[in-house]
């Protein structure tokens, strides 16, 4: 049975697959200089056009707002604190970070915030993104559970970061900032910030986390190609780097690490504006085109799902997919389970206590009120580079607190499992972040097979895993562990959780 795209873009006109290739050659050489490319211009091949042009006539907008959860949550979270005196950051106190339009996002109650028509051009070269039903996944279950992935690989990058890297770096081009500094775990983000300097003509610098700069040396060279200068985390480019290798030279390095020397290169050049990949309120905002556009996509084929599955490391995939889906059960149309899956081995809304911590682990940022395991808690080095963070979103922390979604752990050897089963029935090889989204589709969609409950799951399919077939060998070698975490390396992590007597929380 064949896998079907739910439409994806504007209507494509109703000939055949051929001729419009052949019309694409034909406009493209004789007329270069096309303001507007026709809709089949922007498709990547033949196979995306002839499944467009058989599916469903009605066609999904990309959404020209960004959606702010915050403004339909009935108890607002916590605000951020300083990290020096605890008190509530204001918004100048960002500014050595942050650009100003960035800043007002991040503090904002508005429900919906414009895209900018140069953002939106940008969106145009990948989306909006196919919603796809893995039929061929559903058979090999032999499960009645409908399944549905929205598939962000399609971008220049490969995974739905670019939703955030592209405002990021034109807000700073805007405001006149010459070079942005960031960290990335798998790459991911790492590229996609690249790729938008390459764009708005930013120079950019990457600390890459050690453990994935040795695992996937494609990601640094994909950054390299954008015009990225990468480093390996911790570096002795930074004090922060250098004083985590003197107590330890082999140092896997985690995320708060990479943060940590990111920042401190922006903090000391006026010039420079750091970038996050995740985490923050502004990031989960602009990745909630993700949610606008399959809201769309399902009603259009007349599907409302029973459950919603997204993997978390910061959060900014799974928030981007679920948040507008939060807000329809919230206005009471939809009354979906939301459930985000996190490693094993990192498991900060399972096993992390809900406190104010830093987002870094030398204690450079705002303290944020999230599920963490500590600011120096080291995870081990799973193949999931991009789920290796300490500590949760603070508006999905924020969520989960409130009741509205659930979470669970899932080890990496049953999540790649199920990547082979996904990889081999629908074709595509997940990145190693979406396979926990996967590996708990599959345990519900047994349960379905059990029960016969013909439910319909939706997940996040956030990355494809062309640059992370290492981890895919040792899989199918035999050689794959897992890893978990150490009660007494979280329990002396947490213990160095700052102590905040605040009258903040919900």
């Amino acid at each position: 049975m064949a896998t079907h795209f739910i439409p994806s873009g504007n209507p494509i006109p109703s000939s055949p697959a051929s001729s419009i290739h052949t019309r694409v050659e034909k406009e493209w050489l004789g007329n270069i200089s096309l303001k507007a490319k026709p809709m089949y211009l922007r498709l990547s091949n033949g196979h995306r056009a002839r499944a467009a042009l058989s599916a469903d006539p009605k066609s999904v907008e990309i959404p020209r707002q960004w959606y702010n959860l915050i403004a339909d949550l009935p108890v607002k979270p916590p605000p951020p604190l300083h990290p020096k005196s605890f008190k509530p950051v204001k918004p100048e106190d960002l500014s050595p970070l942050f650009p100003d339009e960035l800043i007002k996002q991040e503090v904002s109650n508005d429900k919906f915030i414009d895209i900018p028509d140069e953002v939106l051009d940008v969106y145009r070269l990948w989306r909006p993104t196919p919603l796809i039903r893995a039929k061929r996944l559903e058979k090999l279950l032999n499960t009645p559970a409908r399944i549905y992935y929205k598939y962000e690989g399609v971008s220049p990058a490969g995974s739905h970061k670019p939703n955030t890297a592209v405002p990021q770096v034109w807000y700073n081009a805007q405001q006149g900032i010459k070079n942005v500094v960031t960290e990335t775990g798998a790459g991911q983000w790492g590229c996609s910030l690249a790729f938008a300097c390459s764009l708005f003509g930013l120079g950019c610098e990457v600390w890459q986390v050690r453990a994935s700069y040795d695992q996937k040396p494609y990601r640094k060279l994909m950054m390299q190609t954008w015009g990225a200068k990468v480093h390996p985390s911790p570096s002795t480019v930074t004090e922060a780097g250098r004083k985590i290798l003197q107590m330890d030279p082999s140092s896997p390095g985690s995320l708060g690490i990479a943060i940590s020397e990111a920042v401190e290169v922006a903090a000391m050049n006026a010039d420079t504006k750091y970038c996050l990949g995740s985490v923050l309120n502004h990031v989960l905002l602009h990745q909630t085109v993700i949610g606008e556009e399959c809201l769309k996509q399902m009603e259009a084929i007349g599907e409302t799902p029973d459950l919603i599955i997204g993997c978390t490391g910061g959060g900014s995939n799974f928030a981007g997919l679920s948040f507008p889906f939060i807000r329809e059960k919230l206005n009471g149309k939809i009354n979906p389970i939301i459930r985000a899956v996190e490693p094993t081995a990192c498991p900060s809304l399972t096993k992390g206590v809900y406190a104010y911590d830093y987002g870094d682990t030398a204690g450079m940022t705002p303290l944020m009120k999230m599920h963490t395991l500590g600011h120096d808690f080291i995870p081990d080095p799973i193949h999931a580079g991009g789920l290796r963070y300490h500590g949760m979103a603070p508006l999905i922390s924020h969520v989960y607190e409130l009741g509205f979604m659930e979470a669970i752990a899932i080890p990496q050897i049953e999540c790649f499992q199920g990547a082979i089963q996904f990889a081999r029935s629908e074709g595509l090889i997940p990145a190693p972040e979406p396979t926990h989204a996967i590996a708990a589709t599959i345990r519900e969609a047994l349960r379905c097979r059990e029960t016969g409950e013909a439910k319909v799951i939706l997940t996040a399919m956030c990355g494809h895993g062309h640059f992370d077939l290492p981890a895919y060998e040792k899989y199918l070698q035999g050689n794959m562990v897992d890893l978990s975490f150490s009660e007494e390396k979280i329990e002396a992590s947490l213990a160095k959780i700052p102590r905040v007597r605040n009258s903040f929380s919900p």
